[in-house]
């Protein structure tokens, strides 16, 4: 494999801008360069907050490993695989994918199969906290998620 995915889940912030420069600064062969971060909704002004939790190792571990299929299937010259964990209010980020490439079909493919594993198969529980103080409880995969996963 000639491309190692860069996978990390933290709780600090990241910032999208220095990630994708980091995978085309001083690339002769990046043509296209894919993002997508995924923000914390208010849902409708209810939600204070999400609290994602996962067990670390297992959750680089499974992401590494899907990535590692994205690498492969698509032809990228960089993958970036940043996943938040703890409590995240609305309008704070969550998820970073980015992928490089020299066309930029590739490049938004990758990203499209990262996100929809991530959204329904990466090992992360999310749980609501409301605005009135209460909790929301956990929060269950979609249907649209898993048949957009499909597809792959």
């Amino acid at each position: 494999m000639a491309v190692e995915p860069f996978i990390r889940v933290q709780k600090e912030d990241f910032d999208a801008a220095a990630e994708s420069a980091r995978l085309s600064a001083n690339r002769r062969d990046v043509g296209a360069v894919v993002t997508f971060t995924g923000l914390c909704r208010d849902e409708n002004g209810t939600l204070s907050a999400l609290e994602l939790e996962h067990y670390p190792g297992m959750a680089e571990a499974e992401i590494t490993r899907i990535a590692r299929q994205a690498v492969q299937r698509w032809p990228v010259t960089g993958l970036t695989v940043i996943h938040r964990h703890g409590r995240i209010a609305p309008g704070e980020n969550i998820v970073l994918v980015v992928a490089a490439s020299s066309h930029r079909q590739a490049a938004f493919e990758a990203a499209d199969f990262m996100m929809d594993f991530l959204k329904t198969r990466a090992p992360f529980w999310k749980k609501e906290h409301r605005t009135d103080g209460s909790e929301g409880g956990w929060v269950e995969a979609k249907d649209a998620d898993d048949a957009a996963a499909e597809r792959w």
